[in-house]
């Protein structure tokens, strides 16, 4: 139900009779939104307003649930980015207990920078609606999907939010042509709507006795960031990332124009899309991925207890394994001491003695080991990846940097990294470098070539509570931005991953695009000529100094 709220200032610059007008034109489809945590609270905007008992106790109990937040727009799945952390202004609850009254009681609810307004995209008019809106208006627009988003770039304070969400069809074709293609292109595909997750598309290509080749969370969108940021997967060793493997989007760009974009038809759009980032050059409602046939494979999941003296010899064995590993299309995660790996291409034998010097050193220091054949990825899917559901509560700045082969081949880097790898608050490495698939032409594509020679995306990052003082998250950003600049050092020509960067990375431009990005900002300037559409450090991107961006801190 639509309701007017206008508690932002910036907002009341439209009168409320144009709001309504908007929501006619949709058919009633605009809403308005609030923080998800506000049931729980007695003052919002630090007005006075009655709790809900019930709706915060199911809130309490979901609170770190990402299928449970994914359905709802207010959602952000980094709760940081629902806050304004430069003014502190924020609505949280405890994320390590969210029944505890001290993050809710005698505290205000506030807006943040969640969108008091959101339409329901269920259309592409839905989309050139907003368009014209916010060109006759100069509100500012977001795109928002399932949530997943390290840098903010789905919210925008005060701004007119599109939801992509329910747009969720899901078609299989053994037969694909993309549009304007002669037919001797044909594909064995899925295509998607905008909205749908991996987990509802890995069950429906498992129904099909077809492999998707996606995301490893379940409620990360398959044709929103992921994808257009380079989107990777632990099977991208042997069949490529995201961008190399989609045929096709269906977009509505802010020059008022719903297009089709392939190799055949604006392929100057098409080539942006597949790397140039997500929220910049249009609103993507659907795209079409290739599929491969049911893959069988091998996993090795692995895990022991670290401590001050047994860390050094496991990441020196991953390091000094891993090239033979990457030949033989092993792919997965490494999260600090745990390890979960999968490759196609070895028999269970073959995959036992590769994983042979990991496994003995894991065993040795008291550790789990289990190596394995899973018939399919999605009885992978249903017993690693479900019951491991990552939490979406914490509060948490990222910092990484892709690893090229050139690293772990020299003795001096490599011990470089193992060094910086011990000094981390927490190791994250998504092992999903590209390294055996040739399918994609250099150029092909427009994120940043760095992925094609890489084998490691190295993460680390840092957390912080719902009463952590602004200084001091303010300070564990520029920390995280000094772990990501000291890995730089070790491989200062490779690039970044910008779905999952450090949020101030330096020259983000080079970093995220190396040589495709004056390209891209011509691509953008084409289809975006008014400049509807901006995020942080996007292509195109204003300036830290617009005031769109007042919630992020001063870069380091």
């Amino acid at each position: 139900m639509f309701r007017l709220v206008l508690a932002l200032s910036w907002l009341r610059l439209v009168s409320s009779s144009s709001w309504s007008a908007l929501n006619d034109s949709l058919d009633g489809s605009l809403f308005s939104a609030r923080p998800l945590a506000l049931p729980c609270f007695s003052s919002f905007n630090n007005t006075p307003v009655h709790p809900d008992p019930s709706a915060c106790a199911l809130l309490q109990q979901n609170y770190s649930n990402a299928t449970y937040k994914s359905s709802l727009y207010p959602n952000t799945m980094q709760p940081e980015w629902g806050t304004c952390m430069t003014t502190h202004s924020q609505c949280l609850l405890d994320y390590t207990d969210p029944t505890n009254p001290l993050a809710f009681l005698d505290a205000s609810c506030d807006q943040g920078s969640i969108s008091p307004y959101y339409i329901d995209v269920r259309s592409p008019q839905d989309v050139l609606t907003a368009f014209s809106f916010a060109n006759a208006t100069g509100i500012p627009l977001s795109i928002k999907n399932s949530g997943h988003d390290y840098k903010g770039r789905s919210n925008i304070p005060s701004s007119l939010a599109l939801w992509t969400r329910n747009l969720n069809s899901m078609t299989y074709n053994a037969s694909f042509v993309p549009e304007g293609c002669p037919s001797s292109q044909s594909y064995n595909t899925i295509t998607t709507g905008a909205g749908n997750n991996f987990q509802d598309l890995y069950a429906f290509a498992d129904q099909n006795n077809v492999t998707l080749i996606g995301g490893y969370a379940q409620t990360v969108g398959a044709s929103g960031g992921w994808v257009m940021g380079g989107g990777h997967s632990v099977l991208s060793p042997v069949y490529g990332l995201g961008i190399d493997r989609v045929l096709q989007f269906l977009v509505v760009t802010p020059s008022g124009l719903t297009l089709t974009a392939n190799s055949c038809q604006n392929t100057d759009l098409f080539w942006a899309l597949r790397g140039g980032g997500g929220g910049t050059f249009g609103v993507v409602l659907e795209s079409t991925h290739r599929v491969e046939g049911r893959l069988s494979m091998q996993v090795a999941s692995l895990s022991m207890n670290a401590t001050s003296t047994n860390m050094r010899a496991y990441y020196e064995i991953l390091v000094n394994n891993s090239m033979q590993w990457a030949s033989e299309g092993w792919g997965g995660h490494i999260v600090d001491s745990a390890i979960n790996y999968v490759t196609p291409l070895l028999s269970l034998a073959e995959a036992q003695a590769s994983m042979e010097p990991i496994a003995s050193y894991v065993t040795s220091q008291g550790g789990s080991v289990v190596i394995e054949t899973m018939d399919s990825w999605y009885d992978y899917f249903e017993k690693y990846v479900v019951p491991t559901q990552e939490s979406v509560a914490r509060l948490l700045a990222i910092g990484s940097r892709l690893m090229p082969q050139s690293v772990f081949i020299s003795p001096t880097l490599s011990s470089q990294l193992v060094d910086l790898l011990l000094t981390f608050p927490l190791v994250y490495i998504p092992v999903v470098g590209p390294v055996l698939y040739n399918e994609t032409a250099a150029n092909e594509t427009s994120a940043t070539p760095a992925w094609r020679d890489s084998l490691w995306h190295v993460n680390t990052g840092l957390m912080w509570y719902f009463n952590t003082s602004t200084a001091d998250v303010n300070a564990n950003f520029g920390l995280v931005h000094n772990y990501t600049l000291a890995m730089t050092e070790i491989a200062p020509d490779s690039g970044a991953y910008l779905n999952e960067g450090d949020v101030y990375q330096s020259d983000h431009e080079t970093a995220f695009w190396g040589d495709n990005y004056s390209e891209l900002l011509s691509i953008k300037q084409k289809y975006d000529p008014w400049g509807l559409l901006d995020c942080w450090q996007c292509v195109g991107w204003k300036g830290h100094s617009n005031k769109d961006f007042e919630c992020y801190f001063p870069s380091p």
